[in-house]
């Protein structure tokens, strides 16, 4: 079967969340045996679509193109919504809408302009990765978020900071580029607690230094699904985040246990007695890592991905 699939510039090599999705998405589908034709739109007046057969398009890509995809029969596939003109028409037009999360798919269905018959989840997968079996103290903590306000490693320093009595060693991973002015904040801020000399500012590393964390840490502001939640726990790692968005639904439970912590968004004392426990508390964290390592055998796929988005796009013809 052939589909297209029209992406943002850069699905290659940039690391985004919705990037790393369609670029598995599209080796799945190849898996399957199906024909995937990437189509890699800067503008509107680049887009264009090209047959009858289905197009499955990029949110971002949708964002700025829903004037030109209105009429057309495309099935967008939403990472997350952006509220901009022309969004809401092209999914309540749409054949099918795929959406990465549960919680997105409420979003989509909630102005009622959607036939929820038509709404459907493909979550993202996983690829194990080493189990860590971490250090006695819990003390690296590792933060794997673009630098940015909207990621919140801000509100993780003011926390830190909190924690002045403590032995922890904090890396940001994330690309240093995308807010050079919110990088310098977050530099300012860790200089003014004194903390500087224990947080490491590792710009965009691959692979993510997860193997030398013992704990996660995602303090977000907002966030569709959290990927990098279940990669932490692709690798048995706990992991403290905000009861944002879709993150509890990427964190998930192993019988009502959860493998780590959610707390309270923009908050920074609620994310400090978060942390202060996990560092001092020796059987909750080996609570934690056994429920983490429980949570990583029942991880979702990216088979089980590209199957969901195939079971979809295969009933459009």
């Amino acid at each position: 079967m052939r589909v297209h699939l029209l992406v943002p510039a850069g699905f290659a090599t940039r690391p985004t969340g919705g990037n790393v999705y369609d670029r598995h998405l599209r080796a799945g589908l190849l898996a399957r045996g199906w024909e995937v034709v990437v189509h890699e739109v800067a503008d509107a007046s680049e887009l264009r679509v090209p047959d009858d057969a289905p197009v499955l398009v990029d949110s971002l890509v949708a964002s700025w193109a829903a004037g030109a995809l209105l009429d057309e029969p495309v099935v967008p596939l939403v990472h997350m919504l952006f509220g901009v003109p022309g969004e809401r028409a092209l999914l309540a037009q749409a054949p099918a809408v795929l959406t990465t999360s549960a919680w997105t798919r409420r979003q989509v269905l909630a102005d009622r302009a959607v036939d929820p018959r038509r709404v459907h989840v493909a979550l993202p997968g996983t690829e194990l990765g080493r189990l860590v079996v971490g250090r006695a103290g819990g003390t690296e903590l590792l933060c794997a978020a673009t630098l940015t306000e909207a990621k919140g490693q801000d509100v993780l320093l003011a926390a830190l900071a909190r924690l002045g009595d403590l032995d922890w060693h904090c890396t940001l991973a994330g690309s240093l580029e995308a807010d050079p002015e919110f990088v310098d904040r977050l530099r300012k801020i860790a200089a003014d607690e004194g903390i500087l000399d224990r947080v490491r500012f590792a710009g965009e590393t691959d692979p993510v230094p997860y193997p030398e964390a013992d704990l996660v840490v995602l303090p977000t502001r907002a966030e569709s699904y959290g990927m990098v939640v279940t990669e932490a726990l692709a690798h048995g790692l706990p992991v403290v985040a905000s009861a944002v968005g879709g993150v509890p639904e990427a964190l998930g439970d192993v019988g009502g246990a959860h493998p780590g912590m959610l707390v309270r968004p923009d908050d920074p004392d609620a994310l400090a007695t978060a942390l202060r426990r996990w560092l001092t508390d020796d059987a909750l964290r080996r609570w934690l890592r056994g429920v983490a390592t429980e949570r990583r055998a029942t991880l979702p796929t990216w088979a089980a991905t590209a199957e969901a988005v195939a079971a979809v796009v295969g009933e459009l013809r």
